[in-house]
């Protein structure tokens, strides 16, 4: 009996210690998927034109590097990498999400050509206009 309650006890902790991961592990694939498709959108739908000129571009690949909190703002940050012509390029970007009547909303972005550190007091400068929800962003769209 004593061996049951044992087991027991040991199996309810690894239940309740392992449930943040995945909830980390699940807002973290969470917000990887809208990254990317938010970069995919912004970049298809502005065609790129101050990054690239107006010349056509490929993405061949959107990675998130860094997911921080600073007060009431969530910095994302990542890169993008690009065929432009025939030629390689790598961008860097980074996107202030905030919660507006309780949903999160895209409220700053800021994209470069040389990697870069982010504080929120940079992000703040690079308002986004379109202050899109965050969440349609969520579905995978390839």
């Amino acid at each position: 009996m004593k061996t049951i309650i044992t087991l027991l006890c040991v199996f309810s902790m690894f239940v309740f210690l392992s449930s943040p991961l995945i909830a980390d592990e699940y807002e973290f694939k969470r917000l990887e998927m809208s990254f990317k498709n938010f970069m995919t959108c912004e970049l298809t739908r502005t065609n790129a034109i101050d990054h690239f000129n107006g010349k056509p571009f490929k993405i061949t690949m959107i990675d998130l590097f860094d997911i921080q909190n600073e007060s009431d703002l969530k910095i994302i940050t990542g890169a993008i990498e690009c065929f432009v012509g025939d030629k390689h390029l790598t961008l860097y970007a980074a996107v202030g999400l905030k919660i507006i009547m309780d949903r999160e909303q895209v409220v700053y972005y800021t994209i470069r050509d040389k990697d870069f550190s982010i504080l929120a007091t940079e992000l703040i400068k690079f308002p986004y206009k379109e202050r899109c929800k965050w969440s349609p962003y969520w579905l995978d769209i390839d």
